[in-house]
């Protein structure tokens, strides 16, 4: 008994102790293109139906010049860090409630990170 419950120990430490998997930004784009293009441009200051999301890692929300933001957004007070982020695209309403923005959101933990590593190249 005392060997399995040495083992299963072992084991939850070395999970626990692994590596995250690296978020990969070429893939961020793939996932970009597949999932934000329609609205959003990766170029400074070509706003679309959505903000320009160059350098969008970093901004305070509701700052992107030249594009109109719902109050709540606005209002926010929220600086889009990696950590912000990955709360918001999982749900944008939810963690701004009141944006207009209608998307569903990316629930994919690994296509999020994959897509805010690429976010965070448009400098």
């Amino acid at each position: 008994m005392s060997v399995t419950r040495f083992t299963v120990a072992a084991l939850a430490i070395g999970l626990l102790s692994a590596p995250a998997m690296a978020a990969d930004a070429e893939a961020g784009a793939k996932v970009f293109k597949t999932q934000c293009a329609v609205c959003h441009s990766p170029v400074a200051g070509k706003n679309m139906v959505g903000p320009s999301l160059f350098g969008v890692v970093g901004r305070v929300a509701g700052s992107a010049p030249g594009f109109k933001y719902s109050a709540a957004n606005k209002g926010s007070g929220v600086t889009w860090d990696e950590a912000n982020l990955d709360k918001y695209l999982p749900n944008p309403r939810a963690f701004i409630a009141g944006t207009t923005m209608t998307y569903a959101g990316l629930k994919n933990d690994a296509q999020r990170a994959d897509l805010i590593a690429y976010l965070a190249t448009l400098k």
